[in-house]
């Protein structure tokens, strides 16, 4: 899979690395972790695991029968590991980029306020 990673699969791989997940409750997750930005109805979710199971990110941990329906759980693999690494390491050297030029920011670039003399009229 290449990167960078969109959103939502850098989230459900992330969501993931904590343990293993069934949908519902990676839907559930995903919009904890993205303040409820980003909301997957589970067919979109559905179809990115199948996706990311074919790309080796993401494996089935286990199946298992509740209330007469089947629940899967996956898991990050090992590759799915380093590519989520990779991805947060390439994120952490941008935020570090920015935040970098932004604190070089200097008073004069920005622009002025005209300010009044002794308060309002």
């Amino acid at each position: 899979m290449d990167t960078p990673l969109r959103e939502p699969t850098f989230l459900i791989l992330t969501a993931l690395a904590a343990q293993p997940m069934h949908g519902y409750g990676l839907i559930g997750e995903i919009a904890a972790l993205s303040d409820n930005r980003v909301s997957l109805r589970p067919g979109t979710l559905y179809g990115a695991l199948d996706r990311l199971v074919d790309a080796g990110l993401v494996e089935v941990d286990r199946e298992e029968v509740v209330d007469g329906r089947l629940r899967r759980y996956y898991r990050l693999s090992l590759g799915g590991e380093t590519t989520l690494g990779t991805e947060t390491e390439r994120l952490r050297r941008n935020v570090e980029a920015a935040t970098t030029r932004l604190s070089k920011r200097t008073r004069a670039a920005l622009p002025m306020t005209p300010r009044t003399a002794g308060g309002l009229a």
